[in-house]
């Protein structure tokens, strides 16, 4: 994705890597503001001079605003959002706060979504199931009518979600984990963020079959879950 800003505007480059589902949050976001952004993947197996002088901690996502860097991808989602319109965080600064909370949430059941794929034995999975199956309940529990987080208005807590949510569509392909069974609100808001342009168009064409290998070679008890199943 390599657009040219427009007259008057910031030059916007993301410094990404194509599995980073915290690069997605900023892509996200920046799709539903409707401006123009260079992306620029690195191999973080191999992190260039150039991208260690820009991300002091070595992670990505990187937003590079005429050049400057922001880091960390909560301050970048927050910096977009004070700086562009339409505004996604909420006006009320307690249901904003609110929203903050929720998107450290969503940041938790990323670690722990980190901890199921590099499990190594069938015991340490489904504990790591379970407690993804706990994160999601009580997800059930605030959630409205929907579609979005807080209703019809799409927010950075769904842009959050929507790269935690894509992670599932790897897992369904050849486990049956059931940690959405008998929610149907967690349901819905999948169903939604999956068929939101912004969330669908924030990884490329090639990311299913690269998080697949990327979770084929992690040599865990899902490795060889996946392995099974290709065989079968």
């Amino acid at each position: 994705m390599k657009l040219q800003p427009s007259a008057g505007t910031a030059a916007l480059a993301l410094v990404s890597h194509a599995l980073c589902p915290y690069v997605q949050r900023a892509a996200i976001v920046l799709a539903e503001k409707d401006v123009p952004f260079e992306r620029r993947d690195v191999n973080l197996a191999a992190k260039p001079d150039w991208f260690l002088a820009v991300s002091p901690l070595g992670k990505t996502p990187v937003l590079l605003v005429d050049g400057a860097p922001v880091f960390e991808s909560a301050v970048i989602c927050e910096y977009l959002d004070e700086t562009l319109a339409p505004p996604l965080h909420p006006a009320d600064p307690l249901a904003r706060a609110r929203h903050r909370g929720w998107i450290e949430f969503g940041s938790d059941i990323l670690n722990v979504i980190a901890r199921f794929y590099s499990a190594p034995d069938e015991a340490q999975l489904g504990a790591r199931r379970d407690e993804l199956a706990r994160r999601f309940i009580q997800l059930e529990a605030v959630l409205g009518e929907g579609p979005y987080f807080a209703g019809a208005r799409f927010s950075i807590v769904d842009a959050v979600f929507g790269p935690v949510f894509r992670y599932f569509d790897a897992f369904d392909r050849f486990t049956a984990l059931g940690v959405f069974d008998n929610l149907p609100k967690v349901q819905r808001w999948r169903k939604a963020l999956a068929a939101r342009p912004s969330v669908r168009d924030a990884v490329d064409p090639q990311y299913p079959e690269r998080l697949m290998a990327f979770l084929r070679a992690r040599g865990s008890a899902l490795s060889r879950r996946i392995e099974v199943a290709a065989m079968a």
